[in-house]
């Protein structure tokens, strides 16, 4: 068997390997949609809800007070550096046009 015969082959078995992940991936989209299909009232909505809130891990107090500080002084931060390009280049130009 030679090269051009090998290469032939391993083609012809990935492209029935990308055909049957085509075909799972499609069944598991099928699979989706008759799950999505299912109508859910607003109680069972509601129900949901909760039960995924339960599953989220909250932060404590000292850790929000920790971000919102760090997020506050960035923004400080950024304003000063905008305001001082700002007035640098509105000088420039200033100075270019006298």
């Amino acid at each position: 068997m030679n090269r051009q015969t090998k290469r032939m082959m391993e083609r012809q078995q990935g492209a029935s390997e990308s055909v049957s992940a085509a075909a799972a991936a499609r069944q598991q989209v099928a699979s989706r949609n008759s799950k999505a299909d299912k109508r859910l009232t607003f109680r069972g909505y509601l129900s949901e809800v909760k039960s995924e809130l339960k599953k989220v891990i909250w932060p404590k107090r000292a850790q929000v007070v920790n971000y919102s500080t760090v997020v506050f002084v960035t923004l400080v931060l950024l304003i000063v550096v905008i305001f001082v390009l700002n007035f640098a280049f509105s000088k420039a130009v200033l100075f270019l046009y006298k």
